[in-house]
């Protein structure tokens, strides 16, 4: 390859993951967390004091004509929980609020067949995490932040094209070389590379599916035009749907629904079963919806698959949305939403997605102090120290602050779930609050310190921040443990902050050791102090 060619695509690549590199970290971080984001909200949900063990599902049906006699609103719809948890504790709920401000209530049995009812608190954590992956860390709405998103994804696409070109010439010499030397742009770039080619098709899978969501309402548009001729939304209509059963007709028992379910669908295991009056003028009978999944084909949604139910008969009647069961163009659409969210293969896959979201992160970090090396070579004139150009310093310390106050913050809302329940009001605002002030605290600190003071420092506060996690288990007041989710979320944030810990000591080592022409050295060129 020709060197002019070669350097062109580097300078592509260099430019837009100084651009992109930042909001692509925050996407992977989150991203990452969103893996287990179940086992967060269950962490840190505190358990429901008002019920007593889950009503049987043998008496469910009765559970469900008390609660309507007793709760009108719950007469238009209703949820059978499976599986209760700290999560979902009451067998029954349904939403006494309106669909923007929903204000979720349960209900059991008592095992003196007594009716409890009380509120259900869920924790918001798992929309942090969400908005800050969808949004690529952004404080704004999505009329605002989505088209940043998408501009992300495309430059995103680019980087990964122009790093792959750029790899070619040297792949077979610096595959598998990890030189951890004094040369610290040769290391980073080593393990840049290592990362970046043995995680590459994961890389693409996610790069085209989020080319894919960002675009979703253009395809629709293209399609209307060239396959539909402007009529895409009267045939929808058109669609067969099944002939709605007659509302006068009883509803099948719950245990016999599921038994008829098992017969028509046994990979499938249901977890829940939403109940909802139709309109009259689609019938006005009662709908019944199944969520559940069955690992060994992929889910539209991140986590769960959707199927219909006739509930007078038990029998399947809509299996758009339903793992295994989807016709071949629901399928290939469904595909994108599998791929990217890993919602298929069970835990492996989960666990497999978790670690190359972390992956990416240090792929992204490592890319910014590529290119900040790289300028020192850039302008080194003669055999005399460089001195640094202002623009590096704002990288740098721009790079520290936004990706540890990422981490820092996440881990400091995450661990407030144990300490703001009972304590506050709008528990989820507390929750976006603590990580934007958290967040634009430690840009501010990266900039104020320096980027070579300020890296070990903020290292070891995002450590803190984690940290903070298993010890809000330990020590908040009221706090409470869920036993295997305790386990997971504590030990995987406590293993995190050490590592950190670690980190944080070779960053200071550097800063008091490191060459002296080199933007992490503690004392600055031209004598000022960073």
């Amino acid at each position: 390859m020709r060197q002019d060619v070669l350097k062109t695509y580097k300078d592509v690549h260099s430019w837009v993951g100084i651009i992109a590199g930042m909001f692509l970290f925050i996407a992977f971080w989150a991203g990452a967390l969103t893996m287990f984001k179940e086992p967060l909200i269950r962490w840190a949900t505190p358990p429901a004091a008002s019920f007593s063990a889950p009503t049987p599902i043998e008496q469910t049906d009765e559970l469900i004509a008390r609660t309507v006699a007793a709760y009108p609103k719950a007469a238009k719809g209703y949820t059978v929980v499976l599986a209760p948890g700290p999560d979902s504790p009451s067998r029954l709920y349904w939403n006494e609020g309106g669909r923007r401000d929903p204000k979720l209530v349960g209900a059991n049995l008592s095992s003196d067949g007594k009716l409890e009812v009380a509120p259900i608190e869920t924790s918001r954590i798992g929309y942090l995490v969400d908005e800050l992956h969808r949004r690529v860390g952004l404080p704004l709405p999505n009329s605002i932040a989505m088209p940043i998103t998408t501009i992300v994804a495309l430059l995103y696409f680019v980087a990964i094209i122009s790093g792959v070109i750029c790899l070619l010439p040297s792949l077979t010499k610096d595959l598998f070389a990890l030189r951890v030397s004094h040369n610290l742009k040769r290391m980073w770039l080593d393990l840049h590379n290592v990362l970046g080619f043995f995680s590459l098709p994961f890389h693409i899978v996610i790069a085209l599916t989020t080319v894919v969501f960002a675009f979703h309402d253009q395809i629709y548009d293209v399609q209307d035009k060239l396959i539909y001729q402007d009529n895409i939304e009267a045939r929808w209509e058109d669609h067969e749907h099944p002939p709605s059963p007659d509302p006068s007709t009883p509803l099948l028992p719950v245990p016999e629904l599921l038994a008829r379910l098992k017969l028509q669908a046994p990979g499938f295991r249901p977890v829940e079963m939403n109940f909802h009056r139709e309109a009259p003028d689609h019938g006005g009978h009662m709908a019944l919806t199944i969520t559940g999944h069955d690992d060994r084909y992929g889910h539209r949604s991140a986590t769960v698959g959707y199927g219909a139910v006739d509930a007078t008969t038990g029998k399947l009647v809509e299996t758009d949305l339903m793992p295994g069961f989807q016709p071949p163009l629901n399928a290939t659409l469904s595909g994108f939403f599998t791929l990217h969210f890993g919602s298929f293969g069970g835990l492996p896959v989960r666990w497999g997605y978790f670690l190359m979201g972390l992956v990416g992160t240090i792929i992204f970090y490592t890319g910014n102090l590529v290119w900040i090396e790289s300028r020192r070579k850039r302008e080194r004139r003669g055999s005399g120290p460089v001195t640094q150009s202002r623009q590096t310093f704002v990288l740098a310390a721009l790079t520290v602050g936004v990706c540890l106050g990422a981490i820092a913050g996440t881990g400091f809302s995450i661990a407030a779930a144990k300490w703001l329940p009972g304590r506050v009001d709008n528990v989820e605002n507390w929750h976006v609050g603590i990580y934007y002030a958290v967040f634009l605290g430690s840009a501010g600190w990266a900039f104020a310190r320096g980027a070579a003071r300020g890296s070990g420092e903020l290292l070891a506060f995002a450590a803190l921040a984690l940290a903070a996690i298993p010890l809000s288990t330990l020590f908040a007041p009221g706090a409470w443990s869920h036993a295997d989710m305790s386990l997971l979320v504590d030990w995987m944030a406590a293993g995190g902050a050490l590592a950190l810990l670690y980190v944080a000591h070779l960053s200071r080592q550097r800063s008091r050791q490191g060459q002296k022409d080199s933007v992490w050295l503690s004392t600055a060129v031209d004598g000022q102090t960073l």
